[in-house]
């Protein structure tokens, strides 16, 4: 599913007025029914008390609308206004006359008093306030409204956005409506799936208000949902090395962990054979706990780290392999950074850098736009201020943006790890990953991720579809784990013993429960 600016849903409305002549009341009707329904199958209408406020938008349109329906559905109805009735234009006049016709109390908001008493007695709040272009900081009368809504505790129902949520940013400009579920219109908006506004959006339901496919799947739109694409059959006649021959150039004194979860990993989420290339000394110790790796010890530095003078033998290897994975765990030894950045300039494979081999080459990253192999980097937001030169709290305020500035100008498929990971290529297309979970920041998650994207790739994916494989495989496993387990306390091997039963999942499209816990729905 495709994920929109407010200026590309702006144009999609121009386009379906003007061009297709989708009147804007016939578009302000369906998505008022939408809501209505998705409503209804939350909680019985007739006989029920709503509140619904309206701002002097076409969002307070999509709100009369509601309220009509509430009121043919044999609910009790009150609609407070924010906004003089002069101030409502077009389809959204007309559907406020419309709603004066009807015995429906319709009354505008003076004070905060005068609305408590409405709320406590109702079933549930309809927020029409503002849609999904605001772009100043909420003040006054419309901020004390959404905080005695949210004070109250009522179940809110969202028109497009919860009022207050920045659409293309997801950060609440001032103060948010936190909302049990939103109806959004046509296709969601940025702001609904990045956090924190998929935070406060609960259940997120899409409508595409009668546009067509052809509009609302165009290929103008850049960023979608991380649906996974479809895996590659096993061959029932198939040998190891049919499903991917990867090495992991990881590990070093004191860490024994980051190598033994991306090498296991990998051979967990479907792959054939997992190389480990590991200082010598650490390698028992791993294979104490994985014995199914093949071990390639490394000569080493004083400190416990990979040597340098393990480049010629290292770069022999990497050409008889399907992939490199290079970082986890490798230490900041100055030695073995130096020869993470060598071995990327050098290897003549896919590579995949993460943790310490981020480390490795951020300072001067832009030799990577001159390998003729995919590079792929797997930075959380700390590690991708450093790629991309930008501080977190730009990274924070535009992250799709900066993702594919980044991606573009390093010609490598970006994974910025997070809450709703985004992975991000080199032509400008985004997706956002909607499987995973809090319990997923754990110290090792990010090498079951390194050994996932490696599966992937030897199932016989292409490197691009790998990574989106990957990371929404990963963080299947994550929910598997927390499903199981709880949030609080799963690790990295939790979520790693669950890869299995993710792929299977994945293979089968068995996807309606995960989807469904995720709070998305289309109607």
């Amino acid at each position: 599913m495709k994920v929109a600016t407010t200026e590309e849903m702006r144009a999609m409305d121009r386009y379906a007025i003007e061009t297709l002549g989708i009147a804007d009341e016939i578009l302000m009707e369906n998505a008022g029914i939408a809501a209505y329904y998705a409503l209804a199958g939350e909680m019985d209408i007739a006989g029920g008390r709503f509140v619904v406020f309206c701002g002097g938008g076409n969002n307070g349109g999509d709100g009369f609308v509601v309220a009509r329906k509430i009121h043919s559905g044999g609910g009790i109805v009150k609609v407070f206004l924010l906004a003089e009735k002069n101030r409502y234009k077009g389809a959204a006049r007309k559907n406020l006359d419309r709603l004066l016709n009807l015995p429906v109390d319709v009354r505008p908001v003076e004070s905060v008093d005068d609305i408590r008493g409405y709320i406590l007695q109702s079933n549930a709040v309809i927020d029409a306030i503002f849609g999904t272009g605001l772009d100043r900081d909420v003040e006054g009368l419309h901020r004390e409204v959404i905080e005695i809504i949210n004070a109250l505790g009522k179940p809110v129902f969202s028109l497009d956005i919860p009022s207050g949520v920045n659409g293309d940013t997801g950060r609440p400009m001032g103060t948010a409506i936190r909302a049990a579920a939103t109806v959004t219109f046509g296709l969601p908006k940025r702001g609904n799936l990045l956090y924190p506004g998929f935070l406060c959006g609960g259940k997120l339901y899409v409508t595409h208000i009668s546009f067509p496919p052809e509009l609302y799947d165009s290929e103008s739109i850049g960023v979608e949902v991380n649906d996974p694409p479809p895996l590659p059959g096993r061959k029932a006649w198939g040998h190891k090395g049919d499903f991917g021959d990867v090495l992991f150039v990881a590990g070093a004194a004191g860490y024994y962990g980051a190598p033994a979860f991306s090498a296991l990993s990998f051979l967990k989420a479907g792959g054939g054979y997992s190389r480990l290339a590991a200082p010598a000394s650490v390698i028992p110790g791993i294979a104490a706990q994985a014995g199914e790796i093949v071990y390639v010890p490394q000569k080493e530095t004083a400190s416990g780290s990979i040597a340098s003078r393990n480049k010629s033998a290292l770069l022999e290897l990497a050409g008889l392999v399907d992939m490199v994975v290079l970082g986890p765990g490798l230490s900041l030894s100055e030695e073995t950074q130096k020869l993470v950045r060598e071995l990327a300039a050098k290897i003549e494979k896919p590579i995949v850098i993460d943790g310490d081999g981020i480390t490795a080459i951020a300072k001067n990253p832009r030799f990577l736009k001159r390998r003729r192999f995919e590079t792929v980097l797997t930075p959380h937001a700390g590690e991708m201020s450093r790629i991309a030169g930008k501080s977190r709290e730009e990274i924070e305020k535009d992250p799709i943006g900066i993702l594919r500035e980044t991606a573009a100008g390093l010609d490598s498929i970006i994974v910025l790890k997070g809450a709703h990971s985004l992975v991000g290529l080199p032509d400008g297309r985004v997706w956002i990953n909607m499987s995973g979970n809090s319990g997923m920041a754990t110290a090792g998650s990010g090498d079951v991720l390194t050994g996932a994207i490696g599966a992937m790739f030897g199932l016989g994916l292409s490197v691009p579809e790998a990574v989106r494989a990957g990371v929404f495989v990963h963080g299947l496993a994550g929910d598997l784990a927390a499903a199981a387990k709880g949030e609080d306390g799963i690790t990295a091997r939790d979520i790693m013993e669950s890869l299995p039963r993710a792929v299977a999942m994945v293979r089968a499209a068995d996807l309606g429960e995960i989807a469904e816990k995720k709070g998305l729905y289309i109607i």
